[in-house]
């Protein structure tokens, strides 16, 4: 907490020695990275991938359609087992 504290305060003190047009500057710069389409596929793959660690479900992928109306799922992990005992 006194750390946050700190942290805060060193940064009032420098923003405010620097002045408004340095705020501005930086201010501009970040919404441009923000902005970059670069920077949103990487923060989109990002929560995707955040996503898909907190799922609790495991993710099915078919194994062997019986016939039109019928496949079998079966996990990740089963299908990299079965792989990898081929």
């Amino acid at each position: 907490m006194i750390g946050l504290v700190v942290g805060v305060a060193a940064g009032y003190v420098l923003g405010t020695k620097a002045g408004r047009g340095r705020y501005e500057q930086i201010s501009k710069a970040a919404r441009a990275v923000a902005a970059s389409p670069a920077t949103k596929k990487v923060v989109a793959v990002g929560r995707q991938k955040l996503s898909d660690s907190l799922n609790t479900q495991p993710k099915l992928e078919p194994l062997v359609p019986l016939d039109e109306e019928t496949t079998i799922f079966v996990t990740h992990e089963q299908l990299r087992r079965a792989a990898n005992d081929r």
